[in-house]
């Protein structure tokens, strides 16, 4: 065999190597294996599944793409080049990408405005040390590829908000990543940790939203889906939550439902100390294809209701896997998702899913090879 064949046969290898890898993670399988993903950054926004659905509007020739340069944040008067400038200040659809990996420390949390894209693919971009991100009464954004982590409440300060409004800072308390009546977000590809409360919040009436590909880890209260027990606007809530993995080092909320739906699908848990997955106000939950390790012996429950008494909760697990002793407390009835056409996607067998949630998290990519 000559030299040209061998090298035929070694990218052919390696396609085969790189789609396996991706597998049923109909996600990462629609983008991952291209080349060329730099110079098509937009194919990322027809990929999502889930409750979020296709972001096809953050997508198209309207689109101004926008390029973070400076790591420095000014909150009240943010300087063009700098993240806080596109994800607050520009006007119209922006797809916002970092020229090179950088350290941002937020002065006051990040106001995202609606339709758009934060892209780190290709860099090293992490926000840490200073407030986290916030998304308030917007729709139509996605969040990628991020390392959040040690995010802190800040000095009661001013703040820059979408429609160049400055107003207080205030109630913000060490979140990473907070939703307040928002609507079609995707978090995808993330790594969030060692945060000051909570790492996600979907919160006040958000809704369709999905949260996929992330890696949570060194963190007590991980995710939050409702706001409190009295807002009852959280009964329309559906989020989806897939191919992430919780742990090494995680507590509970995996999440916590309050009112609202959660399909939670084709996740890895590393371990919990107090529970996995909880809630109150009778949330329905679908627990699909799960890989649920239990990291000792003081609690193997993945479930805890708040309070006790809600034994008639729709709460399900159907192709879950348990390890250690892992056991999920099943009530109620079976909830299906109802997705649409352009939400839906086939759950993987729990056998696949250390496979599956392997990359999950911020990605290593390089521009001209496959991520």
């Amino acid at each position: 065999m000559g030299s040209k064949e061998l090298v035929l046969v070694f990218l052919f290898v390696l396609h085969g190597a790189t789609a396996n890898i991706h597998g049923a993670n109909v996600i990462d399988r629609c983008w991952r294996g291209q080349p060329n993903w730099a110079a098509n950054r937009q194919r990322l926004a027809v990929c999502s599944v889930g409750f979020a659905g296709k972001m096809r509007q953050n997508r198209g020739p309207g689109v101004i793409p926008y390029t973070v340069t400076d790591p420095g944040d000014d909150p009240v008067r943010p300087r063009p080049g700098t993240l806080r400038y596109g994800a607050t200040v520009l006007a119209g659809k922006v797809w916002i990408t970092f020229q090179r990996s950088m350290h941002i420390r937020l002065a006051q949390p990040l106001f995202v405005k609606s339709f758009t894209v934060i892209d780190a693919r290709g860099a090293d971009v992490h926000i840490a040390g200073g407030a986290g991100i916030v998304l308030y009464q917007v729709n139509n954004v996605i969040i990628h590829g991020l390392h959040i982590h040690e995010c802190r409440t800040q000095p009661a300060g001013q703040v820059v908000v979408p429609g160049g409004a400055v107003q207080p800072a205030s109630g913000m308390d060490g979140d990473a990543i907070r939703l307040v009546a928002s609507s079609k977000v995707w978090i995808d590809h993330n790594t969030l940790s060692r945060c000051e409360d909570g790492l996600l919040d979907v919160t006040v009436g958000s809704t369709d939203v999905t949260v996929s590909n992330n890696w949570f880890l060194h963190h007590d209260k991980v995710m939050l889906l409702g706001h409190d027990d009295g807002h009852a606007a959280d009964r329309r809530m559906r989020v989806t939550v897939a191919f992430n993995r919780f742990g090494p080092n995680v507590n509970q909320r995996m999440p916590r439902i309050r009112h609202g739906y959660a399909h939670v699908v084709n996740n890895f848990y590393d371990g919990w100390r107090d529970y996995a997955i909880g809630g109150s106000m009778g949330p329905s939950v679908k627990s699909q294809g799960n890989l649920f390790v239990a990291s000792g012996a003081d609690n193997k429950k993945v479930t805890r209701r708040m309070p006790v008494a809600g034994k008639d909760w729709d709460w399900h697990s159907i192709g879950d896997s348990f390890q250690n002793g892992a056991f999920f407390h099943q009530t109620g009835s079976r909830v299906r998702p109802n997705y649409k056409k352009h939400q839906a996607f086939a759950a993987a067998s729990a056998d696949d899913v250390r496979l599956l949630t392997k990359d999950a998290g911020a990605l290593m990519c390089s521009a001209g090879s496959a991520c």
